[in-house]
């Protein structure tokens, strides 16, 4: 790993979690970890080009037939590949195909760029978690079995006690806050080895009051109106939250992965202000 680096490029691959949810911008957009970590990267770098091809709800065989590809053509200083945890949720898992993607995409994506990095990625404390750790401990597992054998660097968020409290995540349960990604940017800047801007960023937050029990009821009916109770109807039609979508700098019409750049690297702005590169 470099210290200080300059990196002239960034790729982001994956799901919801690297296209930002539940970040949301005044326009309507998101606003994810990977879009801070580009901000911070083009701060130093004039020229910098940046490009979230992340989909929610992707499973990691998506990622790879719909997203591999096209990072490996655009041929980036850095690509950063989240993927696999929606398998895991799902109740029919085959835990070795998922392997063996991760195992292709990782193999396809490691020789394409100067550095690939993956995730441990983060979950909130709950019983979902619980429920799951087996299945996701061992993907975790394969990714740092891979990133030994390719020279990836690996991001433990699933070892940040600050990224488990509950309070980090929105109200969806199953993405971060805006304050998440803010940490999880500064954790992926910090493995890329720039200097630190945060030295606390796996620090647990202060305790605070817990709610009441009527106010954690409400909650909990809440979440399961807007959240649990759709997403168990597409479970059940086999549907998707990334149906019909693309990735935020991806052309359907050109069918064409496209680069984004600030106009000002001094003052770079939100990612959703850049301008198209053309090629």
């Amino acid at each position: 790993m470099q210290t200080n680096p300059t990196h002239t490029s960034l790729v982001a691959l994956g799901d919801s979690f690297t296209e930002g949810m539940s970040d949301l911008l005044p326009d309507g957009s998101y606003r994810g970890w990977a879009d801070v970590l580009a901000g911070r990267m083009a701060a130093r770098t004039p020229g910098f080009r940046y490009a979230n091809l992340a989909v929610r709800g992707k499973l990691i065989g998506q990622i790879v037939n719909e997203q591999v590809g096209r990072a490996v053509a655009m041929r980036p200083d850095v690509i950063t590949l989240v993927g696999g945890l929606n398998d895991t949720l799902r109740p029919k898992c085959d835990m070795g195909r998922v392997r063996g993607l991760l195992t292709e995409a990782v193999e396809r994506l490691a020789p394409s760029c100067e550095q690939l990095v993956l995730m441990r990625s983060p979950g909130r404390q709950g019983p979902v978690l619980e429920r799951f750790r087996p299945r996701m401990e061992e993907l975790f597992a394969c990714i740092d079995d891979l990133a030994e054998r390719h020279g990836a660097l690996v991001v433990d968020l699933y070892g940040a006690p600050s990224l488990s409290d509950p309070r980090l995540w929105g109200v969806d349960r199953l993405h971060l806050t805006a304050e998440g990604h803010r940490r999880v940017a500064e954790a992926v800047w910090q493995t890329l080895g720039y200097e630190a801007g945060d030295t606390e960023w796996r620090t647990p937050l202060p305790p605070s009051a817990r709610p009441d029990w009527l106010a954690r009821r409400n909650e909990d009916i809440r979440f399961a109106r807007q959240h649990l109770l759709p997403w168990i109807g597409r479970r059940l039609t086999g549907r998707s939250s990334g149906d019909g979508r693309t990735g935020a700098h991806f052309s359907a019409e050109l069918d064409k992965a496209f680069w984004v750049t600030p106009a000002d690297h001094t003052n770079p702005g939100p990612v959703t202000d850049w301008r198209r590169m053309e090629p």
